[in-house]
């Protein structure tokens, strides 16, 4: 059924976002670059993204409705309904899945009372999956507000939602201090956050992540270690006793970081002629 127009913001509200939106306008050449932190201004105020905020980013960007609400849909750090104070994500992507996400988003679930993408009665909690926190070598991750709790359980992840209900104090394991969603939008649209130290702390990736990088940098390894890629033997030129180190588990490596033969240079192990598929 066709809607009545989005209601207007108060007065008051009005002029703040207005102030607020010509701050972010100037940081870009085209004011439709201003979209996406305009989204968060807005989720600033209400929690979600209303039917008022999108008329609000429409008028002030010079583009329809339709447009607004495209972008606003395609993102998932956008809310369409209202939610929480506290944004509670477990990561139920492959690693973190098997490490454990899979049984912290149940256990959740029903501790909670609540499905994904629901929020508690208290409107405290909003609990969702999310595909991947880019934080594999802490799995299972949950995050709350966007900051990270790593290497969590089904024990530790309860806890930590009873304390945001209780409205105790939680530490992130990186990051900086756990604000309310609404903050945490306020500054994803590019205000400061004035906190003491928020700013300052940071967190990084884990030793796992790190050695793709330190290999491409040739700094992880001594350049002339090379893993045999076939029933363990040492490659021509290589010293015998290189292949019985053991090294931690951040220097390890897969065969696939060695030379790989080919069925060209491999007389003993031919592909046999390429066939069309199908035959």
């Amino acid at each position: 059924m066709p809607q009545l127009p989005a209601t207007p913001y108060p007065a008051e509200v009005r002029a703040r976002l207005d102030a607020d939106a010509k701050e972010v306008l100037a940081r870009y050449p085209g004011s439709r670059s201003a979209l996406l932190p305009l989204l968060h201004l807005v989720q600033s105020e209400e929690g979600y993204v209303s039917r008022t905020g999108i008329a609000f980013c429409a008028e002030t960007l010079g583009l329809t409705t339709a447009e607004v609400t495209a972008v606003s849909t395609f993102y998932s750090m956008y809310r369409r309904r209202p939610s929480g104070d506290y944004q509670v994500g477990v990561c139920t992507n492959t690693l973190c899945a098997v490490m454990g996400g899979d049984a912290i988003f149940d256990t959740l679930k029903e501790h909670l009372g609540v499905g994904n993408n629901e929020t508690t009665e208290d409107g405290k909690v909003t609990l969702e999956h999310i595909e991947c926190n880019a934080a594999c070598d802490f799995a299972p991750v949950v995050m709350v507000n966007w900051e990270f709790f790593d290497n969590q359980t089904p024990e530790s992840a309860t806890q930590l939602v009873d304390d945001l209900i209780a409205g105790r104090t939680v530490e992130p394991t990186r990051g900086a201090p756990i604000c309310s969603y609404k903050d945490t939008a306020r500054i994803l649209a590019g205000f400061p956050d004035e906190r003491p130290g928020a700013v300052e702390a940071t967190g990084g990736a884990g030793p796992a992540s790190l050695i793709g990088l330190k290999l491409a940098k040739g700094e992880a390894l001594p350049k002339a270690r090379v893993v045999s890629p076939r029933a363990g033997q040492p490659q021509d030129g290589q010293p015998h006793d290189a292949q019985v180190h053991d090294p931690s588990p951040t220097e390890r490596l897969s065969s696939h970081d060695a030379p790989q033969q080919t069925s060209a240079s491999d007389p003993e192990h031919p592909a046999g002629p390429a066939a069309e598929e199908g035959e």
